[in-house]
């Protein structure tokens, strides 16, 4: 299993666009990811379950991957979410 902690920078969070981004992003990837925001963990691949988790700009979330491309996914869902979505 490979996880890791990332900041979210976008203003609406893990919220409409960002997380719909992010759920494609994790859909590409065979590994089961979840992540995780305080108490609260989902599936990635879920877009109901990733917008209940509520996380908000400046909120720490956990992103964690286990199958055969886990580093890669962990690594790509990261950078995504750390690195504003791609917004310009």
């Amino acid at each position: 299993m490979t996880s890791t902690d990332v900041t979210l920078r976008h203003e609406a969070g893990l919220h409409a666009r960002p997380a719909a981004l992010f759920v494609k992003a994790a859909s590409r990837y065979s590994s089961a990811i979840t992540v995780r925001f305080g108490e609260k963990q989902a599936n990635a691949k879920s877009i109901i379950q990733v917008l209940g988790l509520g996380a908000r700009q400046g909120a720490t979330i956990t992103i964690s991957a286990d199958g055969a491309d886990e580093a890669e996914a962990v690594a790509a869902l990261s950078a995504l979410a750390g690195g504003d979505f791609g917004a310009e």
